[in-house]
């Protein structure tokens, strides 16, 4: 499949999105038809691509209800990381975050809602050191990584999938260090220093096409172990070849931070 992925040019020095407000943003948008491998054909691994695809059967019966997930959603996704990953200890800090496609009528109906339509890695090194060295609490640990859990929660075929790009094919000239900016409204805004990401032709991406209620999809924001996979470009695309009755794509993705103590 080749699919259109929307990265960044270098118009701005340092660009700068927001969660809402997208009108605000300063990012070049420079898309670029590109192949996008089947995932679940690839047999991808969180420490070797840097994304994979699991099994997780959720007891959340309605996950718009915030609370629900909080209760829930935030203590399945801490045990399911650390599964996956081995870790020795894992929180998740917030209760998600849901997301709709433009067709559903919903994007940006809540705070940071709306699919994320260019190439970005969440965090910087700098920030997940700084969020890392947080969340710690001063205890010494031998490795951090930032992972975030990405569920759809509307029926296949979704409409805006995910893509995400090997880490593998990643090189350091690809990334463009960018202000990532909340402005969620009635509170001051804030902001921490994320990654855009430049076109490479070796860029090799993947999606998982058709996830059901019991899939999800982990992968990596940042790991302290550059002998692992430790970031992951990804991107909303639009599927080619979607049926126009297909239902929007409703999403929730947990973001979730791990530790190995010394």
């Amino acid at each position: 499949m080749e699919a259109m992925i929307a990265y960044s040019g270098r118009t701005f020095a340092r660009p700068r999105y927001y969660a809402n407000a997208h009108e605000r943003d300063e990012v070049e948008i420079a898309p670029v038809l590109m192949p996008v491998l089947d995932g679940r054909a690839a047999g991808t691994g969180i420490d070797r691509e840097g994304f994979q695809l699991v099994s997780h059967r959720s007891a959340v019966r309605d996950f718009r209800d915030r609370e629900e997930v909080a209760r829930v959603h935030m203590r399945e996704i801490e045990e399911l990381v650390q599964a996956e990953t081995g870790a020795d200890h894992v929180h998740v800090g917030a209760p998600g975050l849901l997301r709709f496609s433009e067709r559903s009528g919903l994007a940006g109906s809540l705070n940071n809602s709306m699919p994320a339509r260019f190439a970005h890695i969440d965090i910087s090194a700098v920030t997940a050191a700084r969020f890392a060295q947080a969340g710690a609490g001063g205890r010494p640990f031998a490795r951090c990584a930032h992972y975030n859990v990405w569920r759809a929660l509307s029926p296949a075929p979704q409409d805006v999938p995910l893509a995400l790009c090997d880490a593998r094919s990643l090189t350091a000239d690809d990334l463009i260090a960018a202000d990532a900016v909340f402005d969620e409204p009635g509170k001051p805004e804030w902001s921490f220093e994320g990654l855009v990401v430049a076109h490479n032709a070796a860029h090799r991406w993947h999606a998982f096409l058709d996830l059901n209620a019991d899939e999800a999809i982990l992968f990596k924001t940042h790991d302290s172990d550059p002998a692992r996979a430790i970031h992951v470009p990804h991107v909303a695309f639009d599927l080619p070849g979607c049926p126009a009755d297909a239902p929007p794509r409703v999403s929730i993705e947990m973001r979730a931070t791990a530790w190995w103590w010394r």
